[in-house]
């Protein structure tokens, strides 16, 4: 399954996602991955979720994101469930569709038998239709 919490910048995105992540950690029989754009939050985070820093620019676009995605859940099967903060900037989707990068997503999540939970810098009502779907906070 893949969720989106959408809303403009500094709408309250990230506070969703970290509350999301610190009680999902506590009832998880699996890992927990966060992906951010920097380790700003990582003192935010229980010391049980993994979290991957993307600031050092070796992804370059969102293919290559989505398949770093499908290599960190080929090498851990235990993985129960993926946060990605600041989507659009970290898989290099802003200004683009997103819908068929969701859409490898929902694969992947297939696949795994993982959740992804999104934060998404954009309005719901800009998201393209079949996006809408996936929203489950929208501020």
């Amino acid at each position: 399954m893949v969720q989106l919490i959408v809303g403009r910048k500094g709408k309250g995105k990230t506070k969703h996602l970290l509350d999301q992540v610190n009680s999902d950690v506590k009832t998880a029989n699996g890992n927990i991955v966060y992906l951010d754009k920097n380790a700003k939050h990582m003192y935010e985070l229980s010391n049980r979720v993994r979290l991957v820093e993307l600031s050092n620019g070796f992804l370059k676009n969102a293919d290559q994101f989505i398949g770093f995605v499908a290599g960190i859940l080929s090498s851990d099967h235990d993985i129960e469930k993926m946060f990605f903060d600041s989507f659009l900037k970290i898989a290099h989707l802003e200004g683009k569709d997103i819908s068929p990068y969701v859409k490898s997503l929902e694969t992947l999540s297939q696949l795994f038998d993982v959740n992804f939970v999104l934060s998404v810098s954009m309005d719901e009502n800009e998201l393209p239709e079949d996006m809408k779907q996936y929203v489950m906070i929208s501020l």
